[in-house]
């Protein structure tokens, strides 16, 4: 199957850990992720979280792209209402022009935050951002790259950053489908939702200066290994806190420790969504983990499979994109 491999990386926090190991645990797995063959490694943006430590993903690419050679780098997704249009420009021209070829800037419209205290520091207004606004703002963030409203982003030629929209629904589809960018299906989120943004997105596409012709990323939270109960047992973390998320709680929780999770007992509300999620993602022993995502780009003609792997342990989660790898 001639279908690009890349990875979303979270810098997944382990309940009484510190961001100073999780981060340089992150650069190792992005090397990994570079011999193994991954076509590129994004960041996500959250903030607040003691369970996420990627809170500054132009900061954190900057470094990745400084001690890897060939694999891209780039954003899934810095959340632009959070951010000047201008401020994004500059700041991923300026990796553009450090690492030439090698720069995604992928755009998000969620404030990355369950924490609305957090939500008021971080945006430019005080209350959320309207479709319209959203809009507006990333149909600014690429004018400034292509040089078209009058402000100097950096001086001479730099090489443009390849910029990308998140979608998790058909209205942010349709935005990226007029705008002409390609996107990044949020399916590790909203997998009930792919269908419906697929089908807006490849029905509403028009040409653009970034690109002539639809692509699809397929974003998939992929736990792989050795044996399917292995694989059970390093998932148990994030199951956990999907189970508080499910009752709206979980915002303040870090990653419990694998054996704490394994000794979780979890109520009957939040087992069969848990599991009905499982089902949609890429869990399980190379066989299964790679047959799943197999089916999924069959069945969502996606040009490429993003995976990401919510395990706070950097061997295990390199050992799962190392035998999705393998696999596949």
């Amino acid at each position: 199957m001639g279908i690009l491999l890349s990875a979303l990386e979270l810098a997944v926090v382990e309940d009484g850990r510190a961001a100073t190991e999780v981060l340089a645990s992150t650069v190792v797995v992005a090397g990994k992720l570079e011999e193994l063959g991954y076509h590129r490694v994004w960041i996500a943006e959250h903030h607040g979280s003691p369970a996420i430590a990627t809170s500054s993903p132009p900061v954190l690419a900057a470094h990745l792209a400084a001690v890897t050679s060939s694999i891209r780098i780039g954003s899934g997704g810095v959340m632009a209402p959070n951010h000047a249009p201008l401020a994004i420009a500059e700041q991923f021209a300026t990796l553009s022009a450090l690492h030439p070829g090698r720069i995604d800037l992928g755009v998000g419209r969620g404030p990355g935050t369950f924490d609305e205290k957090i939500v008021r520091a971080l945006r430019r207004g005080a209350d959320p951002a309207t479709d319209a606004e959203y809009g507006a703002d990333v149909a600014e963030l690429l004018r400034h790259l292509a040089g078209e409203t009058g402000i100097r982003v950096l001086p001479g030629e730099v090489p443009t950053p390849e910029p990308w929209l998140l979608c998790s629904s058909a209205a942010g589809a349709r935005l990226a489908a007029g705008l002409g960018l390609p996107i990044a299906v949020a399916h590790h989120i909203r997998p009930q939702c792919t269908a419906e943004v697929l089908d807006a997105y490849r029905e509403d596409f028009k040409p653009s200066r970034w690109r002539e012709e639809p692509y699809v990323i397929l974003c998939v939270e992929t736990i792989c290994a050795d044996t399917d109960a292995e694989a059970a047992y390093i998932a148990g973390p994030c199951a956990v806190i999907k189970s508080y998320l499910l009752k709206g709680e979980g915002g303040d929780l870090a990653f419990p420790t694998m054996e704490a999770a394994a000794a979780h007992e979890f109520t009957p509300e939040s087992t069969e969504p848990i599991a009905q999620f499982t089902a949609a993602q890429a869990h399980g022993g190379p066989e299964k983990a790679v047959t799943s995502l197999r089916n999924l780009a069959a069945a969502t003609g996606a040009d490429e499979l993003m995976l990401t792997a919510p395990v706070y342990d950097a061997a295990a989660r390199a050992r799962s994109y190392e035998l999705v790898a393998k696999s596949f």
